[in-house]
């Protein structure tokens, strides 16, 4: 069964219903992403703008002590992506997140993952449309209004998730291609100069740069700990491949095989290519916001250099605000279902769209728009603070989520996952202890401080909002499996539906 009919289902007592889905995987979607598809959607997630612009002043930080930072910290998303893996095999739902927390931690984390995770997306929309806006000033110069460009933008990428959800994987298939086509092309360049020797850096790239310009650590360890939330940052949406798990075809083919592409894609696309530009270009040659890439290629006397990484962020750009107008959709029909976000946004287009929701989440978007207008120059830094605490949460959620999962797996309540996450839970143990350290790290540093004052706003408004919630529609505060085919006893264990 590929599809549900989603109806309101009222008690037998005649209390208010939670909007629900029989049991089925589709929830009504569509499944039109393709392998390839998922596959480039893993790929582009891991590879954003925190690669091509942030690197920058993490280099400057830490220096090649960098590389290490980022292996550490892609094996600590290797485990919260398998752990990610263990429960889309166990239920695949669009949704993932929330769905997971509502079952296994409990209807209040469900509601906050679900509302959290939408806001993500809305945030990071902002600032990823407001960049890509910034972005085409480096060709217009000023001659087309950048608040213009950010309306544009936001208009398309609209239109687009509106008219299949085969266009969305698409359109985020070839933004990824020309992201992984620029890393492999610069990784191939700077392997020439450090063999061959040609270009203007030929006579002085050696690897030794990653040790004779003041040591592996020549700011200090503390220094390098300082730069996990700066990595950190580069790798939210990389769970993103969880909330296509209701639209995939063969999802439990696919997802699998995207999951465990994650070390390489890592490994080539972060610790490769920065060895490679370290080697080729002394780490003191870095500057806060200059792109490593641009300054490597500035030091090979190559003058296109600089326009070909403003195109690569403008499509990374538009990658993510295209990844916020679908994840925020589905979020809410997630919440919906559940009876915790307003009913109509249960609604989908013939198409299996979640037109309504889709559209409020643009309209949020469109505040981008009005700051761009208001305050051009300093439009970006207005909108960014909340994104990395509020993309963590959704990291932190699926951990415990798997934790607990796999308890009640080993006991016997629930059935055994078939893509198991090596090593649980001790490793999701210790991905939640070095969130947690990041988190400290971020508390720490003034210039990310600012995103920790923003969550106990959020925490108060999602409080509040749950306790009224709970008060107006009780069946909604408590947890309904209404697509595992399991029904809760009278003692609280599980009742298999015949």
């Amino acid at each position: 069964m590929t599809s549900v009919q989603v109806e309101e289902h009222h008690d037998e007592h005649g209390g208010n219903g939670v909007v629900q889905g029989s049991s089925g995987e589709g929830e009504g979607y569509q499944r039109g992403l393709g392998a390839r598809q998922i596959q480039m959607i893993a790929i582009g997630g891991a590879i954003g703008t925190g690669l091509f612009l942030g690197a920058g002043k993490a280099i400057h930080k830490a220096g090649p002590s960098l590389i290490l930072a980022y292996a550490i910290a892609g094996l600590v998303i290797f485990f919260i992506m398998r752990a990610l893996g263990e429960l889309l095999m166990y239920r695949a739902v669009s949704g993932s997140f929330a769905e997971y927390a509502r079952e296994f931690i409990g209807p209040f984390f469900g509601f906050v993952t679900g509302w959290t995770y939408w806001l993500f997306w809305v945030v990071t929309g902002i600032t990823e449309v407001t960049a890509a806006a910034q972005y085409m000033q480096y060709w217009t110069h000023d001659s087309f209004p950048q608040w213009a460009y950010a309306l544009v933008f936001t208009v398309i990428l609209y239109g687009a998730n509106l008219i299949s959800v085969k266009l969305f994987g698409e359109l985020e298939f070839w933004f990824s291609m020309v992201k992984v086509t620029a890393i492999i092309g610069m990784i191939l360049i700077c392997v020439g100069i450090l063999t061959i020797g040609f270009s203007d850096a030929g006579d002085t790239a050696t690897v030794a740069h990653l040790w004779n310009q003041g040591g592996f650590f020549p700011n200090g360890i503390g220094s390098t700990l300082m730069t996990l939330q700066i990595v950190m940052f580069a790798f939210l949406a990389v769970e993103l491949v969880g909330v296509t798990a209701g639209e995939s075809k063969d999802p439990k083919t696919v997802l699998p095989k995207a999951i465990n592409t994650v070390p390489w894609r890592i490994a080539v696309f972060y610790v490769g290519a920065l060895i490679m530009i370290l080697s080729v270009v002394p780490w003191t040659h870095f500057q806060p916001g200059v792109s490593p890439f641009v300054a490597a290629f500035e030091k090979m006397g190559l003058g296109v250099g600089a326009a070909i990484v403003n195109f690569v962020v403008l499509t990374a750009a538009l990658s993510s605000c295209n990844s916020g107008m679908y994840s925020t959709g589905r979020m809410l029909r997630d919440l919906a279902l559940n009876g915790q976000g307003p009913k109509f946004f249960t609604r989908l287009t013939k198409n299996g769209l979640p037109l309504i929701g889709t559209t409020a989440s643009a309209a949020f978007m469109l505040v981008g728009v009005w700051i761009n207008y208001q305050w051009p120059g300093e439009a970006f830094n207005y909108v960014v603070s909340f994104a990395t605490i509020s993309g963590m949460w959704a990291w932190i959620m699926i951990l415990c989520s798997q934790i607990r999962y796999r308890r009640k797996a080993d006991r016997g309540e629930l059935p055994q996952s078939t893509f198991k996450a090596p090593g649980a839970p001790y490793t999701s143990w210790f991905a939640l202890l070095f969130i947690g350290m990041v988190i400290v790290m971020m508390g720490i540093d003034k210039d990310a401080r600012i995103s920790l004052y923003a969550a106990p706003f959020w925490a108060a408004i999602l409080g509040v909002s749950y306790l009224v919630l709970k008060k107006r529609n009780p069946q909604a505060a408590a947890f309904n499996k209404r697509k595992t085919g399991v029904a809760a006893s009278s003692d609280g264990g599980p009742v298999t539906k015949d």
